[in-house]
């Protein structure tokens, strides 16, 4: 038997301790990325920012809704999120809420002050990019009664608004106690142009406010920016916006 003694004191005295096997309360602390991270924060924030602006310009935009004019569909203060790529994919259609820039064919609904300040510029980009800031005062919201080739008329024998001789059952987006118009007009809608009207028609400066100017009071398709396809702020209006069943009547494409 060999003594346990003399196998210890072979061992050289030079010779280091072996290390423990697993995490012993002796362990060296893991590194910090701290200073990484800060390294970091800028490319992040500028690949943020890229995307943002990618999205907002090709894809989907939030926009504040300044005005009563589409009331009761839209109130005052709600975002709603417009789509910039559906009309790439399908015609512009009635019953669609449309955002256009209205310049040189509309006057602005409301007084918006722009930044002159650098940076008084970046916080608006941002409010109006995530819809948190009224959109420019030239962009508008309205709903679309008709499109190119469509007669549109004020008002038949029950008051109510037709497109190509077919009259629109507009309760279910009309603003309480308003009638279809107090405007009375008998357009034809030219190509490439669309009229358009506010469901707040007694609150709404929209086409039939602008029959006389040069553009007629028609909105260039070139101009609209995208439909307006759901509320998302505040909770409690958050909703679709579906295109309401009096547009799905077979009679009103007769003109299209």
């Amino acid at each position: 038997m060999v003594d346990q003694t003399d196998v210890a004191a072979t061992r050289p005295e030079s010779e280091p301790p072996r290390p423990r096997s697993g995490r012993g309360a002796h362990a060296a602390p893991a590194p910090t990325r701290t200073g990484s991270f800060w390294k970091e924060l800028p490319i992040l924030l500028l690949i943020a920012f890229g995307l943002a602006f990618v999205v907002k310009t090709f894809l989907v935009q939030a926009f504040f809704i300044p005005s009563g004019s589409m009331q009761k569909t839209l109130e005052i203060g709600d975002r709603v999120l417009v789509n910039k790529v559906v009309y790439h994919l399908r015609p512009i259609a009635r019953g669609d809420v449309v955002v256009f820039n209205g310049v040189d064919s509309f006057t602005p609904e409301v007084s918006i002050v722009e930044p002159t300040d650098p940076a008084g510029k970046v916080v608006d980009w941002f409010g109006r990019t995530f819809g948190f800031a009224p959109p420019s005062e030239r962009d508008f919201v309205k709903r679309v009664v008709g499109v190119a080739g469509d007669h549109v008329v004020c008002c038949d024998s029950a008051n109510r608004v037709t497109v190509n001789g077919a009259p629109l059952d507009e309760a279910a987006y009309l603003y309480p106690g308003n009638s279809p118009s107090e405007d009375r007009f008998d357009v034809t809608v030219p190509d490439g142009k669309l009229w358009v009207m506010g469901d707040h028609r007694a609150a709404s400066s929209d086409s039939r406010a602008h029959l006389g100017d040069p553009g007629g009071g028609f909105v260039p398709t070139d101009r609209v920016i995208g439909r307006a396809f759901a509320v998302v702020w505040p909770f409690r209006h958050a909703t679709l916006l579906p295109i309401p069943d009096t547009f799905d009547q077979p009679a009103l494409a007769g003109g299209s």
